[in-house]
């Protein structure tokens, strides 16, 4: 987290902090008297979500002895939360310097590992009402896919087109997502890559954990191997796929087969998915930055999309999208 142009009070010192994609905005609270740092997140749009299940998720993933920032202090009245502050040290600055980064994604599978062995469901906000935690349904993955229709395509095209390839392409994709083999039974944070994951002493914080669900034990090593935000050679990618096969539950070892198939089929979905987020970050929110991570994820996209499985959406994709568009978005004019 990086601190900007300080407002200066009294006893405390706020420095504004680079925001999330959410609609939380953060400010690093310094005590000047007894020299400790806490952090203030607002929100005006969806503090439901973004201030109440957020905190009570984290409650809940501290009960379960996974470190995540303590609730000190809410407001929810007038939308901020006061929170524990993690510092500045994301796992995915420790990525960029670390040469062996293999032993470093050890640490977080290890940690994702430890995610996934939850078994309780009883969440409760800062009001004592409980929450239950939703299932990966089929309507949730097409209704995030959807997004990649809703907010790409009408960058980059017509009306008329953008329509057509929704039609053809989202029957596909629910037919595809029917054919996930593993169950929704696993506690899924939904978000888990290295750019929410905080380095604290020799321990691994997680953060943004406000969209945690119940789903395929696949989503989140999705999250963590096919990484938007970070560039990884295909061996990393294979070392950290066999690392968490041979620390997880020994049924993944048995259906391996099935298990990649599912990591496949998510990733295709995600990838989708943060198309349409970061399209809609731009065009809703006016974050240009996340633009230029459109032509990767487009790149991770192709290299899932592999198989008979995929040929139809391929073909719907080629047929619609040029790889000239996919490196480098060219708007389409009205």
């Amino acid at each position: 987290m990086e601190s900007g142009k300080a407002m200066t009070l009294k006893r405390y010192k706020l420095l504004p902090i680079l925001g999330d994609a959410s609609f939380r905005k953060y400010y690093r609270k310094i005590d000047r008297k007894k020299k400790i740092n806490t952090i203030i997140v607002t929100s005006k749009k969806e503090k439901y979500k973004n201030l109440l299940i957020y905190s009570a998720i984290n409650k809940f993933l501290l009960s379960q002895n996974i470190k995540t920032p303590r609730l000190l202090s809410e407001n929810y009245k007038k939308g901020f939360i006061e929170i524990e502050d993690f510092g500045n040290t994301t796992i995915y600055k420790l990525l960029k310097k670390k040469k062996n980064n293999i032993k470093v994604y050890k640490k977080v599978v290890n940690l994702l590992i430890k995610l996934q062995k939850i078994r309780s469901r009883k969440i409760k906000d800062f009001f004592g009402k409980n929450y239950k935690l939703k299932k990966y349904s089929l309507e949730n993955l097409t209704k995030e896919s959807n997004l990649f229709f809703d907010w790409y395509l009408p960058l980059i095209m017509n009306k008329k087109k953008t329509l057509e390839i929704k039609k053809d392409l989202k029957k596909n994709l629910q037919n595809l997502y029917k054919k996930l083999k593993f169950k929704n039974k696993i506690f899924v944070h939904r978000d888990f890559h290295v750019s929410n994951l905080m380095k604290i002493n020799n321990k691994i914080g997680i953060i943004d954990s406000q969209d945690a669900i119940i789903g395929n034990p696949a989503y989140d090593l999705v999250s963590l191997i096919d990484d938007v935000r970070i560039k990884v050679s295909d061996q990393l990618r294979k070392n950290i796929f066999d690392y968490y096969l041979c620390k997880s539950p020994k049924a993944y070892k048995i259906r391996k087969k099935d298990f990649i198939h599912d990591f496949n089929i998510l990733s295709v979905q995600r990838n989708l998915k943060i198309i349409g987020i970061f399209s809609r970050l731009f065009r809703r929110d006016g974050k240009k930055k996340y633009l230029k991570l459109i032509p990767y994820a487009w790149q991770l996209l192709e290299m899932r999309l592999q198989g008979k499985m995929y040929s139809e959406i391929n073909y719907i994709l080629n047929k619609f999208i040029s790889l000239k568009v996919r490196k480098k978005i060219i708007f389409y004019e009205n």
